[in-house]
């Protein structure tokens, strides 16, 4: 799993600064390295001249691996550097590292590249940079700037979302929610040219972390919910490697049943990636179910050992077993809280349907692939900030799709048969939340029946007491009573259960998304325009990922507890 660095930086950097620059870099690739050692370290960088020429130099020395996205044709790209030499430079880094081509932006199209659209393509490679990397390093004077695609600005949009001459309504829609992607590492520099002193406030090669969180505020460490976001990439790397032969022998292939089409560049990433998501996710279901199922397996032994201590006399060995009942359930419930059971299920499941999504649209053509921004960033934007990690792993997967091709019409319909399905169908989620849902609602019938059935056993056996219980011996009485305790305790248990597992609000949900993949499938059905079916999908994609936010947002409030039971 990489942690991917983005850089800006200005190329008039002062000669005599470059090596204490590449320390300070060097520094900076150091204290990522060993502060999430199961983390592959990845740049971004259009390797221009200066200090994006001068960070390359330090990554490949380090053996980090460069992804190149150009801003315009290489031929024309080239044209801004300053030397045969830099050229030849600029080229031999091209060889081991994967490059991205942008798109040329609609006024650009057939026209001379003036120097206001370059600004437009360089302003365009800034917020791709900024978008898809975990941490922006900036090589920066700390003087505010509003050249488009200039240092200033892209720092500037990584921790607002704003690019000076970009538009804000297209290239920001998510200006106003929480960002938690603006983690920028500023190295101050100076400029070769007049008046290129640093900010008044700033010396040459001071460091400093800065985010929006902070007020802009600097520090000299990572925040702590950056901390977290890194952390929980790094145990989603750890748990990969961990299970990776068994998830290459028991994973779900998405492109299992393909047609034999061109497949674009870059799909047989996410598809390998929700094959290790949705193992993982499955997997840590298994460990919490079975969590839940011991624990309040143990809560019906702890209550049946109580009501028996208290009503029969010469069973004190009763306390030795119910305090050794309560230690096994406490351990199992440190253990599944260490190992992060419950958390480690409901980020798995919710980064394997994100990915799902990812996958689909990507295949039909749903979203524009040549788009500089992320697509997915809203998604999971309003839950938890340790969510963040999810939406890294997306923009990961997504630097692997090509820029310039774009999938074929032919995609639509397998993305249909396979993705949304009919109701009579093997494959598709339209028959797997019909199934889902009626196997959910049989289940919660089964545990009001059984509420039902202990109110009415506990009223018999009161009225049978009432009635004979003084012609009864004090062991039939005593067996009544015993009786009369453990099938209420028994209910209680299973409806404890049942909202751990949210059977009640499950039933909704499917019920929920059945309706939307049958209207989807409606209007699918009804028209063989292309277009209008991948707006359908888009759509539908939508409505999953919301679904997939509030599901993981529901089970949060439901972990696995030693004391579930009471």
């Amino acid at each position: 799993m990489y942690l991917t660095i983005g850089v800006t930086g200005h190329r008039d950097l002062v000669t005599n600064e470059v090596p204490a620059l590449q320390e300070k870099v060097r520094e900076f690739f150091q204290q990522l390295k060993t502060g999430f050692p199961d983390l592959k370290l990845q740049l971004i960088t259009p390797l221009a001249e200066g200090s994006d020429r001068l960070v390359a130099d330090i990554a490949l020395e380090m053996g980090i691996k460069l992804v190149v996205p150009l801003p315009m044709p290489q031929a024309e790209y080239e044209r801004d550097f300053s030397s045969p030499a830099a050229i030849e430079a600029f080229r031999e880094s091209l060889t081991d590292a994967q490059i991205i081509n942008l798109r040329m932006l609609p006024e650009a199209k057939g026209q001379p590249i003036t120097s206001a659209v370059r600004d437009r393509q360089y302003a365009q490679l800034g917020i791709f940079i900024s978008n898809h990397s975990q941490v922006l390093l900036a090589l920066w004077d700390g003087n505010a700037s509003d050249a488009p695609g200039g240092t200033a600005s892209v720092v500037n949009y990584h921790l607002t979302g704003i690019m000076p001459g970009y538009s804000m309504a297209d290239d920001s829609p998510n200006l106003l929610a929480e960002n938690e992607n603006d983690l920028v590492y500023h190295i101050v520099c100076s400029r070769n040219r007049p008046g290129g002193r640093p900010h008044k406030d700033r010396k040459a090669m001071q460091t400093a972390w800065i985010t929006a969180h902070w007020g802009f505020e600097r520090g000299d460490h990572i925040p702590l919910d950056y901390q977290v976001t890194l952390s929980r990439l790094q145990d989603y790397g750890r748990d990969m490697a961990k299970y990776r032969s068994a998830i290459e022998k028991e994973g779900v292939d998405l492109l299992e049943n393909a047609p034999d089409h061109e497949l674009p560049v870059g799909t047989q990433n996410i598809a390998e990636q929700h094959r290790i998501a949705d193992w993982l996710a499955i997997h840590f279901q298994k460990r919490i179910s079975a969590g839940l199922i011991a624990i309040h397996s143990i809560g019906v032994m702890i209550g049946l050992i109580f009501i028996l201590y208290s009503e029969i006399d010469g069973l004190d060995f009763l306390v030795n077993i119910f305090l050794f009942a309560f230690f096994i359930g406490f351990v199992l419930y440190k253990v599944g809280e260490r190992r992060q059971w419950h958390r480690k299920h409901l980020d798995y499941r919710a980064l394997a349907e994100g990915l799902r999504v990812q996958f689909y649209w990507s295949l039909a053509g749903v979203i524009d692939v040549q788009s500089a921004e992320f697509a997915y960033d809203n998604f999971l934007q309003k839950q938890d900030v340790d969510l963040e990690w999810i939406r890294h792993v997306m923009r990961n997967v997504s630097l692997a799709r090509s820029r310039d091709n774009v999938p074929i019409d032919a995609w639509v319909d397998w993305v249909i048969e396979q993705w949304v399905g009919d109701e009579s169908g093997e494959t598709g989620q339209l028959s797997y939340y019909q199934r889902k849902e009626k196997e959910k609602a049989a289940r919660f019938k089964l545990t009001t029946n059984l509420g039902r059935l202990t109110l009415w056993v506990g009223i018999l056996i009161a009225i049978v007491l009432a009635i004979a219980g003084s012609d009864m011996s004090d062991t039939q009485q005593k067996t009544l009573l015993i009786l009369m305790g453990t099938f209420p305790l028994i209910a209680g248990i299973r409806d404890a259960y049942s909202y751990k597992k949210a059977e009640k609000e499950l039933i909704k949900q499917y019920r929920f998304m059945s309706g939307v993949l049958a209207n989807a499938r409606r209007l699918l059905d009804s028209s063989d325009n292309p277009n209008f079916r991948r707006r359908v999908l888009r759509a539908l994609g939508t409505a999953a990922l919301e679904e997939d936010a509030e599901w993981i947002l529901m089970h949060r409030e439901r972990p696995l507890e030693h004391s579930g039971f009471q």
